[in-house]
């Protein structure tokens, strides 16, 4: 495959006039750390569950995710206060909302504060916000209990992604990209915030796909600045939104399938996913790639974003695309290090995308320009972003 022809396209390190830029990031987390290690045996003691079959599938499923740590909501204090959302059948998701409602908005507060900071520039140039959560519910929504958080003007443009699932994370920066594009001058606050609660339940054999949740999923919350034309003086811009787009796959809507019920949210991830993902993500990367104008195609001189929905994704995607292992290894950090925290981990994997470009600087070896930030999630949705790496 040749090189990327990007003379059309700008190839300094400066965002072309009016396209969208990410100009800071920030994250947080709840205060409590899972280590992987020692998830089964506080799992079923916290469930009182003593089934040897399903404490060994988990035992399993928790080595195989390459997960290490992660950070969760759910705490001994919470349980002993609602007791019941560890026992089988019981109606819960009135508790679970008040929870969770509480809980994303405290950690998207935390996160965006923690953006605005990195940003440098005042809270009142915000003039859009973009909020997305898959762990919450209510009138009005988290956008605005945001806002409320963080002293946003009452003029600030609002908008709501709920339950869009582990492409939520892609799909806001692409919304937060045309706001910023179309709307010269804007600045966008896009705030993500997950936690798990909404779903948490006691191993059953007649659920044995929730243990793959168990073992996979983390809470947090992410923040991310957009706006076109960075102001020099005051404004670092971190990576070029290029171009997006996003396609579902028609008769795949079961594939990731969740429903609201009384017992909280019911989560079914089909055994096929990650083939599902294989067979179509070449097909997708071309189409963005062109959408794009790039001349070529040479997927190991681009970096890779990737939402880390688990290892068997990422291990297919690196094997059908013929990338170099380090390719994912950002994606594959954020795994290991938070879990797949839904539309959270896009933030995490572009945090350690940064990190590892400032080291191959340090190195003075030849860092990749371009590159493609995708997600994957319910629909089967694909979200992908054509970017520049624009960090010096």
């Amino acid at each position: 495959m040749g090189s990327i022809d990007a003379t059309e396209l700008g190839s300094e390190k400066k965002s072309n006039p009016g396209k969208a830029t990410i100009l800071a990031l920030g994250k947080a987390f709840p205060h409590q750390l899972v280590m992987q290690e020692y998830l089964v045996d506080g799992y079923f003691k916290t469930t009182k569950c003593d089934d040897p079959e399903l404490k060994q599938k988990l035992t399993r499923l928790c080595k195989t995710t390459t997960v290490k740590t992660r950070y969760v909501v759910m705490s001994e204090e919470i349980l002993k206060k609602y007791p019941e959302l560890a026992i089988e059948g019981g109606s819960t998701v009135t508790q679970r909302l008040d929870i969770c409602n509480d809980a994303v908005t405290e950690m998207a507060v935390e996160a965006s504060r923690t953006c605005i900071k990195n940003w440098g520039r005042s809270i009142s140039d915000i003039t859009h916000l973009v909020y997305v959560s898959s762990s919450e519910a209510r009138l009005p929504g988290g956008d605005l209990y945001l806002a409320k958080g963080l002293g946003l003007s009452p003029d600030t443009h609002r908008v709501l992604l709920y339950f869009v699932g582990c492409s939520g994370g892609v799909a806001g920066l692409r919304v937060a990209k045309d706001i910023a594009e179309n709307n010269p001058g804007s600045r966008v606050l896009l705030a993500t915030s997950e936690t798990t609660i909404i779903g948490f339940k006691p191993p059953s054999m007649d659920r044995p796909y929730d243990l793959v949740g168990v073992a996979l999923f983390g809470d947090g919350a992410g923040a991310v600045i957009i706006g076109s034309d960075p102001d020099p003086i005051c404004e670092k811009p971190l990576f070029e939104l290029h171009t997006a787009i996003q396609n579902f796959l028609p008769d795949t809507e079961k594939t990731i399938d969740g429903r609201l019920t009384e017992q909280g949210i019911n989560f079914k991830l089909a055994r096929e996913l990650p083939q599902i993902i294989e067979d179509n993500v070449e097909n997708f990367c071309k189409k963005l790639i062109v959408k794009a104008g790039l001349a070529h195609k040479d997927y190991n001189q681009m970096f890779w974003a990737v939402h880390p929905g688990g290892p068997a994704i990422l291990n297919r995607m690196e094997k059908r695309l013929n990338l170099s292992p380090e390719k994912l290894s950002p994606s594959r950090r954020a795994l290991m290090d938070y879990g797949n925290a839904s539309s959270n981990s896009i933030v995490y994997v572009l945090e350690y995308m940064l990190e590892e470009s400032k080291k191959v600087r340090s190195l003075n070896e030849e860092e990749n320009e371009w590159g493609l930030i995708l997600a994957f999630g319910p629909g089967v949705t694909f979200e992908g972003i054509i970017a520049r790496n624009l960090d010096v």
